[in-house]
């Protein structure tokens, strides 16, 4: 039944932006960086020769959080008009499948999107480096997948949340506030504890806890995603 919900939302997003938007945050993340590197190539390569793999991943890092947070935020808010601008959830809750699989569907088309723009950011970051001439042999092929997909897996409580916040509130402004401030503060919360959610997806990459910080975030989502499915199933949505 989750099934069917899901291929039937598959094709609900065509042409609503979603794919424009789960490719062009990673790849203006990476033209970022290429801009970066392009304009200062030699102080770069001079500065930081031996470990340009490394720096490189750690210029990325600093603005995966905040990408995250702002495409979990508009990814959400974009699943959940689909119905919301043409007044159609009673029609689709009128359908013979339960409230828990159309919520489950929307969670987990949300999270295929994000993934694939994990993809896309893993690749572009590989292609960067190696159009820099950083070197094929030494790629930190690991690290980059790492540095892709960690912190998403270490964000799901903030996935959970906002799709059960948007297919909740008619009115987007709430969640959508939300999750901006959330993005904003993801770029000063360093200086907070480690274990303050906002920081896991960065934590979920460095450190010596990274798994640690990584389960918490797939466990919190979880319990997240319960709550939320109990909710939705008994709240009337119009």
């Amino acid at each position: 039944m989750m099934l069917k919900a899901l291929s039937a939302d598959f094709l609900k997003i065509r042409g609503k932006g979603l794919w424009f938007l789960i490719f062009i945050g990673p790849i203006g993340l990476i033209a970022m960086q290429a801009l970066n590197y392009g304009l200062r190539y030699d102080y770069f390569t001079q500065k930081y020769a031996g470990r340009l793999w490394e720096t490189l991943l750690s210029d990325i890092l600093m603005f995966v959080p905040i990408s995250l947070f702002l495409g979990i935020t508009l990814v959400s808010s974009l699943l959940a008009n689909v119905e919301h601008h043409t007044n159609a959830w009673k029609q689709l809750l009128a359908l013979p499948i339960s409230r828990g699989a159309v919520f489950s569907a929307k969670f987990m088309l949300g999270a295929l999107l994000l993934a694939l723009s994990c993809a896309v950011l893993a690749i572009g970051t590989a292609l960067l480096g190696l159009s820099l001439r950083f070197g094929s042999s030494d790629m930190p092929v690991w690290d980059i997948l790492r540095l892709s997909f960690l912190p998403y897996l270490a964000s799901y409580p903030a996935l959970a949340l906002f799709i059960w916040l948007c297919l909740t509130f008619k009115n987007q402004a709430i969640p959508i506030t939300l999750g901006v401030m959330i993005a904003i503060t993801s770029v000063f919360s360093i200086q907070l504890s480690e274990w303050f959610p906002v920081n896991w997806p960065l934590f979920g990459y460095i450190g010596p806890r990274q798994e640690l910080f990584v389960l918490t975030g797939l466990l919190s989502g979880a319990v997240i995603f319960l709550i939320g499915t109990l909710h939705f199933n008994r709240k009337d949505v119009n």
